[in-house]
C-alpha cells in the first residue's frame, strides 16, 4: 500500500494550517476543538514552515509555564518537518514515524502539501490490507 491510497481512505484531506504568528493558545484551542493532534504552520496553506503538535505545547508549558501561550507558534514549532510523497510505501512511512517518535506526516508533491497522514491512518490501512490478504488466503485454502 502507498501513501496515495491512504489519503483516498481518509474522510477528508483537509489539512488544518495556522500562520506562523498565531498565538500558541489559539493553536491549543484549534487542537482541542477539532480533536486533532497537529497543525501545520504555513503562510499560504501549501508551503510547510513547521508543524506543532499537542506534545510540543505541553513540553513548552512544562519548560516555561503558561507565558508561552501568548508566544507566536513559530517560537515552538518543529522546523525540520519529516514529509513523505504520495508514491511512498506505507511500511516506509510507518518505520519513519516509529523511529522518529512522531505521529503526523505531511504529504508533499513538488513543493506543495497535498495532505497529512497520521500513524493511525497508516495502521488502519495496513490492517485493512492484512485482512484482505487473510481473506484471500482463506479462500485459496478452502477452494473458493
Amino acid at each position: 500500500m502507498i501513501v496515495q491510497q491512504i489519503l483516498k481512505l481518509k474522510a477528508s484531506n483537509d489539512v488544518i494550517t495556522v500562520p506562523p504568528g498565531a498565538d500558541v493558545s489559539h493553536v491549543a484551542e484549534i487542537l482541542a476543538t477539532r480533536k486533532i493532534g497537529t497543525v501545520v504552520v504555513s503562510s499560504d496553506g501549501k508551503t510547510i514552515l513547521g508543524i506543532v503538535s499537542e506534545r510540543d505545547i505541553v513540553a513548552e508549558v512544562a519548560r516555561n509555564g503558561n507565558v508561552c501561550l501568548i508566544a507566536p507558534v513559530e517560537a515552538i514549532m518543529t522546523k525540520a518537518v519529516q514529509c513523505c510523497k504520495c508514491a511512498e510505501s506505507a511500511d516506509s512511512v510507518l518505520e519513519r514515524m516509529t523511529t522518529g517518535r512522531f505521529r503526523h506526516m505531511p504529504v508533499v508533491e513538488g513543493d506543495e502539501m497535498v495532505g497529512l497522514i497520521s500513524i493511525g491512518d497508516v495502521v488502519k490501512a495496513r490492517l485493512m490490507q492484512l485482512a484482505a490478504e487473510k481473506d484471500a488466503l482463506e479462500g485459496m485454502i478452502k477452494g473458493f
